[in-house]
């Protein structure tokens, strides 16, 4: 398949979708929604509770969770080597 330098989506086998990932980024991102949620639920308890203190550090965490999961899938989108992890 010619892919012109662009990126494209890859199946295997069974059909499922190969994406250009490592292992690290995969785990950047998916254990980052999973503390997104966490961080969600702390900040709706600190606001619910009047606990500023436990809200702003949730806010911020979940900021530095929102950033790095940004750069995991800039890092999965410059790789275009077809290598699926």
């Amino acid at each position: 398949m010619q892919d012109n330098g662009k990126w494209h989506e890859e199946r295997d086998a069974r059909g499922h979708a190969m994406v250009p990932a490592t292992p690290r980024d995969v785990v950047h991102i998916r254990v980052g929604s999973f503390l997104l949620v966490a961080f969600f639920a702390f900040t709706v308890l600190g606001l619910i509770t009047g606990a500023p203190v436990m809200t702003a550090i949730a806010l911020v965490l979940a900021i530095v969770t929102v950033i790095d999961i940004v750069l995991a899938v800039r890092r999965q989108e410059r790789r275009s080597n077809g290598e699926a992890g």
